[in-house]
């Protein structure tokens, strides 16, 4: 079998394993809920909800079933005759992308709003009280280390990782998640892990230079892309320049680019153009794991995980680029994933080794979670920073932002 071969092998053995144990650790520890707390935010939702929806009957001139497909596509594109952009079984399909290409008009864009807030309401803040385990008192996610092609871990009832954090609404929900009396919660947070690795991955000269000089790499690609000093950067271009950063990570054609920023697909273009003048290293790496791809049949993360590709020889164009675009983000994102792993591991075993109290309560992403007594508070900031930072030997330096509070949300 595939199991074999040894690098496999060694990750099974030292990752894979030994991280079951320290997840099932994790869902026994659980999370304390402020269930009076998400309570009060159900009722302001509704509130919330009440007039988005008072709103979209306004605009529409009719009261209607915000939550029907069928419905909706009828008010849209039969009576108002906005333009159709997808059909699908029923209709005009009404999804996400279809209302955010048209959510220039009030409207959909409202629409919108609508179901990011009943969608939050339904699965975070009315979900998460009945979660809660009668006898701890507290929430025990589930996790799966199975189930994403990347290496990344998912979890579910919660689903954590999913919790949209960009938002204002996002935050609040995290403020749910408290410490117990006498407790904190620490966050540990890879900083900017993904580009990091690609620095890494790529050895591209610049890029490697930002990062072990401490620069801020997103001033530094708005500088190249808008070609100016950086002494004349805006928040805005910075906002840009990050979006490209992440855009090649994973693989971002210019037109995905310009939807993303708002710019003319031109723009886009040259941005990208720009962005390749500055790190030619990562032109260069971007296009051999293409190729190696192609050749392989399959990508690997820094711990030869491995992702097959079987779409790199569609005939179909889209699923082809697609499967490049892969080919390019899974070993970026699974090694970020094979990092974090084996930093869990790690501190986990610090812990028990030092007699700690403190527990390792969450995971998302690139981030961890942990509920600490105060008087561990100096010894376990000191003992995660050194674990996640010196997980690996890499040609660039990692950097773990804490954050210490009585609720996730302050812990950040």
């Amino acid at each position: 079998g595939i199991i074999d071969k040894d690098a496999l092998v060694s990750l099974l053995n030292n990752v894979e394993l030994p991280l079951a144990e320290v997840l099932a650790e994790i869902e026994i520890n659980g999370v304390k809920i402020n269930k009076n707390f998400l309570k009060k935010m159900s009722q302001d939702l509704q509130k919330d909800i009440s007039l988005s929806a008072q709103k979209i009957y306004d605009m529409a001139g009719e009261k209607f079933n915000i939550n029907s497909p069928k419905q909706l596509s009828e008010l849209l594109f039969e009576k108002l005759k906005f333009p159709p952009l997808k059909k699908n079984k029923t209709g005009y399909s009404t999804d996400m992308r279809v209302l955010e290409q048209l959510s220039t008009h009030p409207l959909p864009a409202e629409i919108i709003l609508y179901r990011q807030l009943s969608k939050l309401k339904s699965t975070y803040v009315d979900a998460l009280p009945l979660l809660i385990n009668s006898k701890t008192g507290r929430i025990h996610t589930s996790f799966n280390q199975t189930v994403t092609a990347t290496g990344r871990l998912s979890s579910s009832n919660p689903n954590l990782q999913n919790i949209p954090i960009r938002t204002e609404l996002g935050r609040k929900i995290r403020k749910a998640f408290i410490a117990e009396k006498n407790h904190r919660l620490l966050s540990a947070d890879y900083s900017q892990i993904e580009l990091r690795i690609l620095a890494h991955l790529s050895e591209d000269e610049v890029l490697m230079g930002a990062f072990k000089k401490g620069e801020d790499i997103h001033a530094q690609t708005a500088a190249k892309i808008f070609n100016v000093f950086p002494n004349m950067i805006d928040s805005n271009m910075r906002r840009m320049a990050k979006a490209v950063n992440f855009g090649i990570i994973y693989g971002i054609s210019p037109f995905g680019l310009s939807k993303n920023i708002k710019v003319s697909l031109k723009e886009a273009k040259e941005f990208i153009n720009h962005y390749f003048a500055l790190y030619k290293g990562v032109k260069s790496y971007i296009e051999r794991t293409i190729t190696d791809a192609h050749k392989n049949g399959y990508v690997t993360t820094i711990l030869n995980r491995r992702r097959y590709l079987p779409e790199l020889n569609s005939k179909n164009k889209q699923m082809k680029e697609f499967a490049e675009r892969t080919a390019v983000n899974t070993p970026v994102q699974g090694s970020a994933a094979d990092l974090i792993k084996i930093a869990m591991i790690n501190i986990s075993r610090d812990i028990k080794n030092k007699n700690l109290k403190s527990k390792m309560i969450l995971q998302v992403h690139d981030e961890l979670v942990f509920e600490i007594p105060e008087a561990e508070k100096k010894s376990m900031v000191d003992l995660v920073k050194k674990e996640m930072e010196g997980v690996m030997e890499l040609k660039i330096p990692l950097i773990v932002d804490t954050y210490i509070g009585k609720h996730w949300g302050e812990a950040h």
